[in-house]
């Protein structure tokens, strides 16, 4: 009897230790908050004013071609609205 229950707690505590082994080590485990801070750090700072002008005159052709459909879409309306206004309306 003694037996039976030595080996039963033994697998208890053999698996809930496999069990709780990976958030121990997790716990204890810094590194993956401290490496991709480092990682930035090592790109070198000549091609960054060439990547930001590059990213200003993407957003500006953007910019342009929304105001230009917001300006087509403006013009579409108000084409529509004068057709509207000069179409006599159908007695009921």
């Amino acid at each position: 009897m003694n037996t039976r229950f030595a080996k039963l707690t033994l697998a208890t505590l053999i698996s809930a230790s496999i069990g709780l082994s990976p958030l121990t080590v997790m716990a204890a485990d810094p590194a993956p908050a401290s490496a991709p801070a480092a990682a930035p750090a090592a790109v070198p700072a000549t091609p960054a004013p060439a990547a930001q002008q590059d990213k200003a005159t993407k957003k500006a052709k953007k910019q342009a071609k929304k105001d230009k459909k917001a300006e087509k879409k403006a013009k579409k309306k108000s084409k529509k609205k004068a057709k509207a206004a000069q179409e006599p309306v159908a007695p009921q």
